[in-house]
């Protein structure tokens, strides 16, 4: 049973390296998707009960972001893995700017996020921290100390 928490600015690269690494393993809880936190609470109690392992693709920019999610997976005995996708703002913005619709987010989204981010440690309850560099396209993946 896992808990999979990624971190990092919009247009990271967070859901591709989900589709990479986790899709037919994990489910995956995204606020996107899902629009709504109680849509998000309702799929995080499924997967919780079924003891289904899981991936929050959201930004969990913050310490109290991220601490609901590892709260509930902790006391229901799942193991807490960390991605942090360091960021890059301009590779971000150029992902962005290919994005139609809805999945685009404004600019000050992303200023915003990347204001707010803070660099998750083992002092939150992690049981394994990871970071993450997106580069030529592909993904580097590197343990956390």
């Amino acid at each position: 049973m896992e808990c999979v928490i990624f971190i990092g600015i919009q247009a990271s690269g967070k859901s591709t390296f989900y589709k990479e690494k986790f899709f037919k393993t994990h489910m995956r809880i995204n606020l996107d998707m899902l629009r709504s936190r109680n849509r998000e609470d309702v799929y995080l109690a499924a997967s919780i009960e079924a003891k289904q392992p899981f991936v929050v693709d959201n930004t969990n920019p913050t310490i109290d972001d991220r601490k609901k999610y590892i709260d509930i997976a902790r006391k229901n005995k799942f193991k807490v893995v960390g991605y942090y996708f360091e960021p890059d703002y301009e590779l971000s913005y150029a992902r962005n700017e290919q994005r139609e619709g809805k999945e685009k987010v404004r600019e000050i989204g992303l200023k915003s996020t990347l204001k707010k981010l803070q660099i998750p440690t083992y002092d939150e309850g992690f049981d394994e921290l990871y970071f993450v560099k997106s580069a030529d396209g592909k993904f580097e993946v590197e343990k956390m100390l």
